[in-house]
């Protein structure tokens, strides 16, 4: 594990991003991913969002029957296009044969949201 101090390199990383958050210099997009599963899934998505220096906050995966769906909470850079990032998505969702989507979570809890 790596320390910067007194603090390890995870809370201190979390330290940054909260602090780019209250400046309102990142935003939060939810990402969904569905489709047969396989080996690597996981690891390509993520790989993906790693080179597009996108966080990946939480997420939580399942497989129901062969079909596999994961959920992430992500923290990106409010000056990245979101439609060059859909653009990158896809083409990572073409070569590991799912479907992902992005959006903005605003939006996204707008349109979910209960009552």
């Amino acid at each position: 594990m790596f320390f910067y101090g007194k603090m390890s390199f995870r809370k201190f990383s979390y330290a940054i991003i909260k602090r780019k958050l209250k400046r309102g210099m990142t935003m939060r997009a939810v990402l969904t991913v569905i489709g047969k599963d396989k080996v690597g899934i996981v690891a390509g998505v993520s790989q993906s969002l790693a080179t597009l220096n996108i966080n990946i906050v939480d997420m939580t995966q399942t497989i129901m029957q062969d079909y596999f769906t994961m959920m992430m909470i992500l923290d990106m850079d409010k000056q990245t296009s979101f439609d060059y990032i859909r653009q990158e998505l896809d083409k990572t969702g073409q070569q590991l044969g799912v479907k992902i989507s992005i959006q903005n979570e605003e939006i996204f809890n707008a349109m979910h949201k209960l009552g």
